[in-house]
């Protein structure tokens, strides 16, 4: 069974830092190469950065638990992402998966929890990005109702640039 635990507690957030750096670095080294993984898992998904954006913007996060998987405690992978007051959506920050767990699903039961959490807010819409050289992550999210709002490219500093499509789907 598929459930999505809160990470709350300090023992969680460090789990969840030590769950972003081995999931980023089995999986986005072979799209951005090592120095830009090694420098967003620094600046985005290392355990300050993630305090940071709780504490500063509102940011919540969960393990994609499965009960049924034995390998780390059933955990997957993992989501987060904040709520925008100011353009009524849900911001899907990450959803990131080991890569024994892609394929199975765990996709697209994140969308369906955030397709309730959206309800429970009141919310019109979800949206995430998604780099322009991630061909499994554009075509799970088309795949499940996302369409194409825009592009960007982000200097996020030390020479390295995003270059993301901004994906929206109507909740």
């Amino acid at each position: 069974m598929v459930s999505f635990i809160p990470v709350v507690s300090e023992e969680q957030l460090g789990q969840l830092a030590d769950v972003a750096d081995e999931i980023w670095h089995e999986y986005w080294p072979a799209i951005i190469g090592i120095g830009q993984t090694d420098y967003m898992v620094e600046r985005f998904q290392s355990l300050p950065a993630i305090k940071r954006d709780i504490a500063d913007h509102g940011y919540r996060y969960w393990f994609i638990h499965d009960s049924e998987q034995k390998a780390r405690g059933g955990i997957v992978g993992y989501t987060g992402g904040r709520t925008e007051t100011e353009t009524n959506r849900f911001f899907i920050s990450k959803i990131y998966l080991f890569s024994d767990a892609r394929g199975h699903g765990y996709c697209s039961r994140t969308i369906e929890f955030y397709d309730q959490l959206c309800k429970n807010e009141s919310l019109r819409a979800m949206y995430l990005t998604v780099n322009k050289h991630n061909d499994l992550g554009i075509r799970a999210y088309l795949a499940k109702g996302f369409e194409t709002i825009d592009s960007v490219e982000t200097d996020i500093g030390s020479g390295y640039v995003m270059d993301d499509y901004i994906m929206e789907r109507q909740a």
